[in-house]
């Protein structure tokens, strides 16, 4: 009878990587900080800071009218769903350099009167079928009964980028010269702590070669680091009467080595359009680059059936309804940022910029 033999394995001198045994990334030093409605991390020379609060109540309400009421235009309608005292809040402590987003100044980004071009205007689905119906030949269908209402953009379109209350001087509503952005410049300047020389943001193309430092590096926010501080910032939502959705919510990671910070605007007018509009925010913790900012503005726009067309299940229309899902589809269309949906719509396309901020 044969004697079962046991193969002993062969240790290799050089064993095979496991990305599970790499050394653990240092952590910096940093401290937590916590109240009721807000969070907070120290780290470095940074101090960030997200205020979560509920839907703001009538009194909240009206005070954010009365704010958003410049001049003679009396404001606009507010979004079903207003986070009025939401906000967060990034603070280079040695200038008390900040930089912020808030609910007032994204909603001053909204257009305020008739819409010109440029501006993206959109119509539900139905609306041209709607007016035939009522101004047919036929006496019988006169047009209805209207009250005259203030004009504004009722989608809620905005293209802000966030701001800088330190320095009033230095817009952050990407748009052409006009009242919404004077009004976001005066409001800014109104609750201004400070009016000191602000630091520029410097344009460069990342196609550029000598630009290349100043590119968001995507394969450390893809990296499994650890996530010292998080939060979510819905700023609005509106769910245009049914006839889509409307939303701009604020996100930030902290990591070892980096604060990413990612504001998007989403946008569905079911079977007209898709848009979105993306503000992302980087800077690193590590070596001297802290005092670097850089800021990656992109705006996209498709039809509605060009996406829906790209649903994993024709049947199945839950991923529409998926900002992460629409802005996927919409940066891997190759028309998206230049013709869109053909709204002429300003906020298409890409732009980079940076800043150091002064010591």
């Amino acid at each position: 009878m044969s004697v079962p033999t046991t193969t002993v394995p062969r240790l290799s001198a050089t064993p095979t990587f496991d990305p599970l045994l790499k050394p653990a990334i240092h952590l910096p030093k940093h401290t937590l900080l916590e109240s009721p409605n807000s969070r907070a991390i120290l780290v470095g020379n940074w101090r960030i800071t997200a205020s979560t609060n509920p839907i703001s109540n009538a009194p909240q309400c009206d005070q954010l009218q009365s704010d958003l009421s410049t001049g003679s235009d009396g404001g606009l309608p507010l979004p079903e769903m207003t986070f009025g005292s939401n906000s967060l809040k990034m603070e280079w402590r040695t200038t008390e350099w900040i930089y912020e987003f808030d609910t007032l100044h994204a909603l001053l980004g909204v257009k305020k009167g008739y819409l010109e071009p440029g501006d993206g205007g959109v119509k539900v689905g139905y609306a041209e079928e709607w007016l035939k119906s009522r101004t047919g030949p036929s006496p019988l269908l006169p047009m209805p009964k209207t009250v005259p209402t203030k004009p504004y953009d009722w989608t809620y379109t905005t293209t802000y980028r966030g701001h800088s209350p330190s320095y009033p001087s230095v817009t952050s509503v990407d748009t052409t010269p006009s009242a919404t952005s004077s009004a976001a410049s005066s409001v800014t300047a109104s609750h201004s702590p400070r009016n000191t020389t602000p630091s520029q943001w410097v344009p460069f193309d990342l196609n550029h070669p000598s630009h290349a430092k100043h590119q968001i590096p995507l394969a450390e926010l893809t990296r499994p680091d650890p996530i010292l501080f998080y939060a979510e910032v819905p700023l609005f939502e509106d769910e245009l009467h049914d006839n889509g959705s409307s939303a701009l919510i604020v996100r930030i990671r902290v990591m070892p080595t980096c604060i990413f910070i990612l504001s998007r605007f989403t946008l569905r007018v079911d079977g007209v359009l898709f848009r979105t509009f993306d503000t992302r925010i980087y800077s690193s913790l590590e070596n001297d680059e802290g005092t670097i900012v850089i800021r990656e503005t992109t705006g996209w726009e498709a039809p509605y059936d060009v996406v829906k067309n790209r649903l994993p299940k024709r049947d199945d229309l839950t991923p529409l309804t998926d900002p992460l899902f629409i802005a996927k589809i919409l940066s891997e269309l190759p028309q998206s940022q230049t013709t869109g949906a053909g709204t002429g719509w300003r906020g298409l396309g890409k732009k980079c910029e940076w800043m150091r901020v002064r010591r």
